[in-house]
Formats: structure tokens, sequence, C-alpha cells
């Protein structure tokens, strides 16, 4: 690693038909191509289980502190990129690979319903969707194991993540076209992500917000 800022890009394990999900294929694929010398990427491969779910994106937040999270997850059926602007909370009651689902069928007892990341989906989409890309946004994330580890990194990163859903048919689906697509919304985001550092340094610190974000894009059309 170059010690610059680090960025985590997670993808799930297996998955149904799946014996190597493509989330995880995406994710191999972007420590390969980098997101450019300011950042080292890490990857960690996700079972589709809660239990190690949380037990991962915890430790994430705890032991790297990275400056920016994007979680990888496929949208079956989808020939289109997903970026998903909110996680919730409750609602979780889907069993996972192991036949499992939370007894109170929520990320965290007592958190708020929803958290959204600080990176504004909508105005990304919007401007890759002028540019022609086949990327589009979503306020829900599905309530299973993506919806639950983006609310979980959210939760434990102030905010600091992103929830890809990526597709499974299409021309999208192949890593050669989707890979430096990710790649360039990523970088966009986290261009995104430091505009809005520099703004709050510069602003009164009384008026900066609270550590957990609550939905500030989610209604803005």
């Amino acid at each position: 690693m170059s010690g610059g800022e680090a960025v985590v890009v997670t993808g799930f394990g297996p998955f149904r038909q799946f014996l190597v999900n493509p989330s995880w294929k995406a994710a191999q694929g972007l420590k390969l191509v980098g997101l450019g010398e300011r950042f080292d990427v890490y990857i960690k491969e996700v079972p589709v289980s809660y239990v190690k779910t949380e037990q991962i994106i915890a430790d994430i937040w705890r032991s790297l502190n990275p400056k920016f999270a994007v979680h990888l997850g496929i949208a079956r059926g989808s020939s289109v990129v997903i970026l998903e602007q909110t996680g919730k909370n409750s609602g979780y009651r889907d069993k996972d690979v192991c036949g499992f689902c939370p007894e109170s069928h929520c990320c965290v007892e007592g958190g708020p319903e929803k958290l959204c990341s600080v990176i504004n989906m909508r105005a990304v989409s919007k401007q890759f969707k002028e540019a022609g890309m086949d990327v589009i946004y979503s306020r829900d994330a599905g309530r299973y194991l993506c919806d639950y580890a983006y609310y979980c990194s959210l939760y434990h990163g102030q905010g600091r993540a992103a929830l890809i859903h990526i597709p499974t048919s299409g021309s999208l689906a192949s890593a050669d076209r989707l890979v430096p697509l990710l790649q360039t919304l990523i970088q966009t985001m986290l261009n995104q992500l430091q505009k809005q550092h520099e703004q709050m340094m510069t602003a009164d610190s009384s008026s900066q917000q609270s550590t957990l974000r609550s939905c500030d894009y989610e209604d803005k059309q």
C-alpha cells in the first residue's frame, strides 16, 4: 500500500446459483484498477449471513476507519447499476444462507429507522444518466443482506458509505464494462465527499451536522 487514504470495497460471498458472487468479482476488479494514487483500496468478501455481516462491517470501521466504504451487491435480473441512498433499520424477515434472520428483525436495536449516505446519490445518478450511462437512483435497498450491510456501515461510519447494486444481465454484467463504470462512479463520490469536507472546514463548527446522518437527500426531487 502507498499510504493513501483507505477506501474499502466489499462484495458478497456465494448466493444461490452464484458460486462466485458477481459483486465479489467486481470488488476484485476494482482492487486491480484502483481508484487513483490518493487512495488505497482494501477489499473484503462478506458472507450472506446477518451475523457475519454485522461483525465484518463493524470491524472494518473499527480497524481501518476508512475515508469511505463501498458495498457491492447484486440486483438479480437487472441490467442497470443502481445507487442506493438509504439503509433501513427494520423489516429483515428473510433468512440468510444459514437459515437465520435477526430475532428483532432489525440491524441496530434503538437505531434510527433510516440512515442516508452523505453522498447525494440522486445527483451522481443524474450526472451519469445524462452521459448515457445505465445508472439509476433508488431509496429502497430491499431489506436483505445488502440493505443490512449498508445500514450497519452507515451507522458505524457516520454516513460515509455507498451501496451499489450491480446488474446480472445485459452488457453491464460483463466485468470489462462494469468495473470501469464502477471506478468512475466511486471516484465521483469521493470527489463529492472531498468538496463536502472542504465546505465543512470553512463553516462555523457550531452548525456542523449530527454524526448519524438523517436522510437529507431522500425526499429532494
